[in-house]
């Protein structure tokens, strides 16, 4: 029998709440007063009926409802619609089949006003993540109890939901409201008319045809901030190791960014923050020797690629995730130079290098943008990764495939390592872009379109 009981979840009404949830380990119970974006994780009801629940492969990392057909409903409690104006709700749905079906929003009970509807067609799988937008053209204000209710025309499952958001459009501004944050559509324009215009440069013969360019960056300074997750609140986040612009802290904004010219990056033009967890061997801490962010393509034709606009964030990894990393788990640390790896240490988690090799980690970002925002209530639902080769549906826009390679002086032992954010699972890298618009924009022409392989100073 697919339908069962499950224990209730506690409802994080707010995305501030939930980065601090996230952030602290803890849960909140009371409601939050009414932010840009307020989102409803799924499988936080009050009460349901048909629903399972199960771990998700979506971006950031914990559970889904599953198992959904129609007649089944969610209900959701003290869900802060805010006050009267324009609103937008928005759903993180999978499907493989697409039903036909919708996914309806309705206040009060599971037949009362009709807030949204969400039409449910095909995403390529149960664990393939689209965000679906729709306008509420007039709802109630303030604290509603809030129904999902699932509309199938043919028997069966036809929908996964990771979460509802709502967006009263005041996200938009600064930088630093957690949310989905629109793009300035004229500044991006003219940023993308002068990328356009952009000569590219003439490839010498003898260059490496691989569509890539790099900053290089040394350690800059250690804080237990988050920018990104919990903006304006110091002290709120694990420790985090800050690379590039020396100004990062928990208030760092575009503009605090672009006004603070050093930088512990080669090139001088790169005033983008990059931070990840702090590692600590023994319970001290240890910095890397340097970290490589690349900045290249890993599609077919990387010729439609565009540069980051300016404020644009994004996250990878997930510091969440507190899971066992044995020998060949995927996306593990691992050991580079003479020697390589000669063991694990006594958990298993992590390599033991030969002395002359040290520990080393890749971190990859989405090469996939949805064309509208510098960031959204997770830091990752406005970014995917290609599928086929492809940019596409809900993110249509090419955007330079970013990488952090990250070594550090140490070989490591049977004792292993931890990260500030926990287990060697939860790795995770953050990027503010902060870029020169011109220096980038003639990167991405020059290196990544042509497929040319350059250096920190952009030259072949």
């Amino acid at each position: 029998m697919r339908r069962r009981s499950l224990p209730l979840h506690t409802l994080m009404a707010g995305a501030l709440a939930i980065a601090l949830a996230a952030a602290l380990g803890i849960t909140l119970t009371a409601r939050t007063a009414w932010a840009a974006t307020v989102v409803v994780q799924a499988e936080s009801y009050a009460a349901q009926s048909g629903v399972g629940v199960e771990a998700t492969a979506d971006t950031d990392g914990g559970q889904n409802v599953a198992y959904l057909a129609d007649g089944d409903w969610m209900r959701f409690d003290d869900v802060d619609l805010g006050a009267a104006g324009p609103l937008t709700a928005s759903a993180r749905v999978a499907s493989a089949t697409g039903g036909p079906g919708t996914v309806e929003l309705r206040t009060g009970s599971q037949t009362g006003p009709l807030l949204a509807t969400f039409p449910i067609s095909p995403t390529g799988g149960w664990q393939t993540w689209a965000t679906r937008t729709a306008t509420v053209t007039a709802h109630p204000t303030g604290p509603q109890t809030l129904f999902a209710v699932m509309r199938g025309t043919t028997p069966g499952d036809f929908v996964n939901i990771n979460w509802f958001s709502f967006d009263n459009g005041t996200g938009s501004g600064g930088g630093t409201a957690p949310g989905w944050v629109a793009i300035d559509q004229a500044a991006w324009n003219t940023q993308l008319a002068q990328f356009r215009a952009m000569t590219p440069a003439p490839v010498p013969a003898d260059t490496v045809r691989v569509p890539e360019f790099n900053a290089t960056c040394a350690y800059s300074h250690s804080k237990p901030d988050d920018p990104i997750v919990v903006p304006g609140l110091p002290g709120a986040s694990h420790m985090h190791s800050f690379f590039g612009n020396r100004s990062t802290d928990a208030f760092t904004t575009t503009q605090s960014l672009l006004a603070h010219t050093g930088t512990s990056c080669t090139p001088a033009e790169d005033l983008s923050a990059y931070w990840i967890p702090t590692l600590y061997e023994g319970g001290r801490a240890v910095e890397s020797d340097g970290v490589i962010v690349y900045y290249g393509s890993r599609l077919p034709d990387p010729s439609a690629t565009v540069p980051f606009p300016q404020g644009f964030r994004m996250i990878a990894g997930n510091a969440k995730s507190q899971v066992p990393t044995p020998a060949g788990s995927a996306n593990q640390f691992f050991c580079a130079g003479e020697g390589g790896e000669t063991g694990r240490s006594a958990d298993g988690n992590w390599p033991v290098c030969a002395p002359e090799a040290k520990l080393v980690h890749q971190l990859l970002f989405p090469d996939c943008w949805d064309g509208k925002h510098l960031d959204s209530p997770d830091h990752k639902s406005h970014v995917a990764f290609a599928r086929d080769g492809k940019c596409g549906g809900d993110h249509p826009v090419a955007i330079p495939s970013v990488s952090f390679v990250i070594g550090y002086p140490t070989s490591g032992s049977s004792a292993g390592f931890s990260l500030s954010s926990g287990m060697a699972s939860s790795v995770h890298g953050d990027f503010f872009n902060a870029w020169d618009n011109a220096a980038l924009g003639q990167r991405v022409k020059n290196c990544i379109a042509q497929s040319a392989k350059c250096n920190s100073a952009g030259t072949f």
